[in-house]
């Protein structure tokens, strides 16, 4: 197996995602944003609006993850991906204002990979079921927009060797359907 590739986030050098390839692992380091289904809304309904959003998608990378309350003594409770396709409609207008990367799991939409190519994006994957081992790589976090979501609010992660997987990279190659190609022969 390959070695993992470090990531900084945000993306520093957007060009460099070009060079990762489907299928590679990589550890996350730096900060990343989060969102699920009601933060999109609410983004897509001000960018429809022309409204200002509350945060800058500039080089980010965002997480789909709504993290469970925390225990005592944690930085956050678990914290595993949500599926990514349920995001999908808004996706698009969002790698459209500069975000570079997310984070989730499950296939995405021809749409978003038509995306992903045009902006030079890549989708990464984090293993569902493990949200407890994921959120010990989270050393900070706070609540950047929509506290009233509650998890679903955005977020703010400061992450140390987030384990994910490249599973569409920036030329559009899927790393599910690579392998079901291969298995089916």
């Amino acid at each position: 197996m390959t070695a993992p590739v470090v990531v900084h986030c945000p993306i520093e050098d957007p060009t460099a995602l070009r060079q990762l390839q489907a299928g590679t692992p990589v550890r996350l380091s730096g900060t990343i944003l989060t969102g699920r289904d009601a933060a999109h809304a609410r983004l897509h309904d001000l960018i429809r609006e022309g409204k200002p959003l509350p945060v800058d998608f500039t080089n980010q990378v965002l997480y789909y993850v709504g993290p469970a309350p925390r225990a005592p003594g944690q930085i956050v409770g678990a914290a595993g991906p949500t599926t990514a396709s349920r995001m999908d409609p808004y996706t698009p207008e969002l790698l459209a204002l500069g975000l570079r990367a997310t984070i989730g799991k499950g296939y995405r939409s021809d749409a978003v990979k038509a995306a992903m190519r045009e902006h030079g994006a890549v989708y990464f994957g984090a293993v569902g079921g493990l949200g407890a081992i994921l959120s010990r790589s989270i050393v900070a976090q706070r609540v950047l927009a929509f506290p009233d979501l509650g998890p679903e609010a955005i977020h703010q992660f400061e992450v140390r060797d987030f384990p994910a997987i490249v599973l569409i990279d920036a030329l559009g190659h899927d790393f599910y359907q690579q392998n079901q190609a291969q298995y089916r022969q």
